[in-house]
């Protein structure tokens, strides 16, 4: 395991049902700071809704998420929790980077605006230094040549590459990956999972929930099922 300085995430007795059908089932586990996480099972498991609880996009039914030393989308007072309003929970949200399977670009936009967004609509940040990140950060995936590209001009690999630059822009601590290589092709693959593990090296904790085992044996510290 990377040298690490505290724990990123902790799950304490998570639980999340729809209905009758119960998707996690009191989960527990720890992330230290720079660890990477590999969430694997079979379709259907609560991989993708636990991840997807980590940053509040669903709300657990019982138990305690932390990250960073925070609580996830609620605050504790005298031993009781409270919902956060949307605005608290959406700051709170911004420190988190979440890349999906469908890579969820806004299709109007091109590859350089899809990544300049948020950081200056959500956090308020200067459009020239997001600016400059943004060409960074597309130069970092292999995709200098795209700046002005719109997602329906690039494959399903470099859309998934700009979805990853556009999470990564928001400068996050934690970046949380559901299964972000399902939908491409084969032979695109491997371009996002470099990326991937370029971020790993440079100490990024991540959550990734993937079926890619010679990713997971690779780059992940711990492994999960």
């Amino acid at each position: 395991m990377k040298a690490s300085s505290g724990v990123m995430v902790s799950a304490e007795g998570v639980r999340k049902s729809y209905g009758l059908f119960e998707a996690l089932r009191g989960v527990d586990l720890t992330v230290a700071t720079g660890e990477v996480l590999c969430l694997i099972g079979p379709s259907g498991s609560g991989k993708s809704t636990f991840l997807r609880c980590i940053n509040h996009l669903e709300k657990v039914d019982a138990g305690r998420l932390e990250v960073d030393g925070e609580l996830v989308g609620y605050r504790e007072h005298n031993g009781r929790l409270y919902e956060l309003r949307d605005r608290e929970v959406c700051t709170k949200r911004a420190k988190i980077g979440m890349v999906f399977q469908r890579f969820n670009l806004f299709p109007h936009m091109t590859a350089f605006e899809n990544v300049t967004l948020a950081p200056v609509s959500v956090k308020g940040e200067s459009k020239a230094v997001v600016a400059e990140r943004a060409r960074a950060l597309l130069q970092r995936v292999g995709l200098a040549d795209k700046l002005d590209a719109y997602p329906n001009q690039l494959s399903g690999g470099q859309q998934q590459r700009v979805a990853i630059a556009r999470a990564l822009a928001m400068q996050p601590k934690l970046m949380l990956f559901d299964e972000p290589t399902s939908a491409l092709d084969p032979e695109l693959v491997g371009d996002v999972l470099e990326v991937m593990r370029g971020l790993a090296e440079e100490g990024m904790t991540m959550v990734v929930v993937t079926h890619e085992m010679g990713f997971a044996r690779e780059v992940g510290d711990t492994l999960a099922f």
